[in-house]
């Protein structure tokens, strides 16, 4: 180790017993999308939808499972609104 490691360990280990002293390690660098910015990221999933779709393998909503999409979603967001009893077969009625 080197010496500003070293200083790392010693810094460490006055504030805690010996026993449990380790090297603080340097914070992680972000990777992949994270390290994108917004509109790179944007731009990307663009070109992947349109590449899906030229490609024919893109999935459609039809109507009725836009419908119950939203339906599942709305009761993981708000599940205070709904009884615990409630399901989503009961809604459909």
């Amino acid at each position: 180790m080197n010496d500003q490691t070293n200083s790392i360990v010693e810094v460490a280990s006055s504030s805690t017993s010996s026993s449990l002293a380790r090297p603080i390690e340097p914070a992680k660098k972000k990777r992949g999308f994270a390290a994108m910015n917004p509109d790179q990221v944007r731009e990307l999933a663009r070109r992947g939808g349109v590449a899906a779709h030229r490609a024919g393998t893109a999935h459609e909503f039809t109507t009725d499972e836009a419908r119950a999409a939203g339906r599942k979603g709305g009761l993981a967001t708000h599940p205070l609104r709904h009884p615990p009893s409630t399901t989503i077969g009961e809604l459909q009625r």
